[in-house]
């Protein structure tokens, strides 16, 4: 497992020594990242879910899908679902897979086509709704990476997602992503409207967090003693329908306290920290419910200082 982790963190690439090399490897690698991975797949999917609520995907397709962590996501969010096709380079990562979808609630992940496929090779697919590659960009070389999202973007009926960890490398690269999505005329959808700036320092980035529950199983992998952890995780979602305005989203954990609520938040005007006092309750209320990533509605902006 720590060989595992040091090959993770060491930044591999799809064009050198495969990241899984053994059947182990891909047991492992479920054990250690499933959980995670799903959990960010989840919330980012649900944020497009709120932005998009008129958005009902029938078809999915999973690029450099693993394990189809994202289709199970996907799955868990739209039950419109009703095809999904998983591309796939490590045969072993897609027969653990398609054992894992055999046992699915979902009829499109038990029914799910999987291809054994290098998405930085020629290969061509019918297109889909919701077109996801999760934790997968970091893998490719550089100069693979712009004929990727190209790729991904003209098989993308609506929207196409792209997840990577939450680290200042898959900041920058959600950063590349989405840049190269609105120069082919894709309308953001999530987290912000992409010409908010949302750091603020060179020392900062972009980047969200999902809570996971630890199964004792999870524990015992990671040598971890707390019964959760938060994912790190940075995201974009572009699509051809452009989806419903927000007035700012949460950059960072809310630092809730007995008299007051601590918030950053991502606005039109960049950064801006408020302070919700227990004076205003209305807003109080709404602060204490408020997570890292949760968006803020133009109807609310007023709440907490932000109306024009």
């Amino acid at each position: 497992m720590h060989e595992l982790s040091q090959r993770y963190r060491d930044g591999h690439t799809r064009d050198t020594t495969p990241f899984l090399q053994t059947s182990v490897d891909v047991a492992a690698y479920a054990a250690f990242r499933l959980p995670a991975t799903f959990a960010a797949a989840t919330a980012a999917l649900r944020e497009v879910r709120d932005l998009r609520p008129d958005f009902r995907p029938r078809g999915v397709l999973d690029a450099a899908g693993g394990l189809g962590t994202a289709s199970w996501a996907a799955a868990e969010i739209w039950p419109t679902v009703e095809h999904t096709e998983v591309l796939e380079r490590d045969e072993h990562m897609i027969r653990l897979g398609q054992s894992l979808a055999a046992h699915a609630h979902s009829p499109a992940l038990r029914a799910a086509g999987w291809r054994q496929i290098d998405i930085t090779a020629e290969w061509s697919m019918d297109s889909a709704d919701l077109v996801i590659l999760g934790y997968a960009l970091g893998e490719l070389a550089a100069e693979s990476r712009d004929t990727v999202m190209r790729r991904l973007w003209a098989h993308t009926d609506d929207t196409v997602l792209v997840l990577e960890p939450g680290t200042p490398r898959g900041s920058a690269l959600i950063r590349q992503a989405g840049d190269l999505l609105v120069n082919e005329d894709a309308a953001v959808v999530a987290p912000f409207p992409w010409d908010w700036v949302c750091i603020e320092n060179e020392r900062d980035w972009c980047h969200f967090a999902a809570r996971v529950s630890r199964t004792r199983l999870h524990r015992s992998v990671k040598g971890a003693a707390l019964s959760h952890k938060d994912e790190k995780y940075a995201y974009v979602a572009a699509s051809r329908t452009p989806g419903l305005p927000i007035a700012a989203r949460v950059i960072r954990h809310p630092q809730i306290r007995s008299g007051h609520v601590r918030l950053t938040l991502c606005t039109a005007a960049g950064v801006k920290h408020v302070v919700v006092t227990r004076k205003n309750r209305e807003a109080f209320r709404r602060a204490r419910d408020l997570a890292w990533g949760s968006a803020i509605e133009p109807a609310e902006a007023p709440l907490f200082g932000l109306a024009d």
